[in-house]
Order: C-alpha cells, then sequence, then structure tokens
C-alpha cells in the first residue's frame, strides 16, 4: 500500500482515485479548498498532478516544499483550448509541462505518464479492442520503477508499458494531445490510446 495524493478531482482525477483505492492504496483527493493541495502533498509519497495542464505549473510550484523528496506523476498536457473545449495548441512548444516542472521542481521526481489516452483507459486498458501503450518519461529510474508498479495495479500488462527515457521525451507523449480533437470530431467520444504496434 502507498499514500497517494491526486491533485485534481475532475473525470480524469476522480477516475484515477477510485480505482487506485481499489487497488489497495491510501489515496486523498485534493479539492479546491485552500490549503488541501499542500495539506494532501505533504502527507503522501507519491503525488499525481491531474490538474488542467494550463495551470498545473503555477499549481505545482507553490507546492514545492510539500514535494520536496517526492514522486510526481504528471498525467496533465498543456494546450489551448479552441472554440470547441478541445486542445488547440501546445503551451510549451518545443518542451513540455513535465520539463517545466521538472525544472522548477528540481528536488522532486518528475514522470511523466497516461497521458496519451482518454480518462478510461488510464485505468481500464484491456477494455479496448487492441493492447494500448503507456509511456514513462522521467530522470529517476526508482520513481518509474515505483509508477511502472502503479501502472500495473491499474491493469496495464508489463509489455504495455513502454519506457522512452529521460523528462525530455515527454515532449513527444505530450504532443500526442494533437491527434485527440481530430480523432473525436471524427470518431466520437470512444475510449482509445496510442498503441505501438510490433
Amino acid at each position: 500500500m502507498t499514500t497517494i495524493a491526486v491533485l485534481g478531482n475532475g473525470r480524469v482525477g476522480g477516475n484515477l482515485a477510485a480505482a487506485l483505492t481499489r487497488a489497495g492504496h491510501d489515496v486523498t483527493v485534493a479539492d479546491r479548498v485552500p490549503g488541501a493541495a499542500a495539506d494532501a502533498a505533504q502527507s503522501a509519497r507519491i503525488v499525481m498532478n491531474a490538474t488542467p495542464g494550463a495551470g498545473s505549473l503555477d499549481r505545482l510550484t507553490a507546492l514545492r516544499e510539500e514535494l520536496r523528496d517526492k514522486i510526481l506523476v504528471d498525467v496533465s498536457n498543456a494546450t489551448t483550448d479552441g472554440p470547441d473545449g478541445l486542445p488547440a495548441d501546445l503551451i510549451y512548444p518545443g518542451s513540455s509541462l513535465a520539463e517545466q516542472l521538472q525544472e522548477a521542481l528540481p528536488e522532486t521526481s518528475v514522470v511523466k505518464t497516461l497521458n496519451t489516452m482518454l480518462f478510461p483507459v488510464m485505468t481500464s486498458p484491456a477494455t479496448l479492442a487492441q493492447a494500448p501503450t503507456v509511456f514513462l518519461s522521467g530522470e529517476d529510474p526508482q520513481a518509474k520503477q515505483t509508477v511502472r508498479e502503479l501502472l500495473t495495479d491499474l491493469g496495464w500488462q508489463k509489455e504495455w508499458i513502454t519506457d522512452l527515457g529521460g523528462i525530455r521525451t515527454a515532449r513527444a507523449t505530450e504532443a500526442a494531445i494533437l491527434f485527440v480533437p481530430h480523432v473525436i470530431r471524427s470518431t466520437g467520444f470512444t475510449p482509445f490510446a496510442v498503441s505501438i504496434a510490433r
């Protein structure tokens, strides 16, 4: 059992919190009450960023002390929204939210994952017709191993998990969000994920 704080209580955060609780972890969800995020982060071993990516950097930088020596699992994508509310452009072109977070929080181990799929797939990957792929990006091998174990708890088989390397590789997976609005407009809001076929 691991103590986990989920920052963000929307569809993504709520879905992850419920699944991690079912898997036996001690999960706290931080709502919008002032100080809730700081309290949750302070008491957790792992903190999951499920806040809207456009404001994540400011929110998490404010928690620098609470996040010291913790693993920060970043599942968000930092984008501007188009007129229909779907992602339009990257906020950090030539970089990524994960890289910005790691630079701002040097004493925190940032691991990027689960950001290349619609939120229902994060906790139910086996429901797709084909095996999906989930990616890991981060500088700390031990932190990535811990996150790999969490992914297994969420139903991800070991062969579906691909470690891309350092945090700089997150710019590639974050850019994949630009596929999402086009796929949704084409086929509707049906759960899907990026999959590497071999």
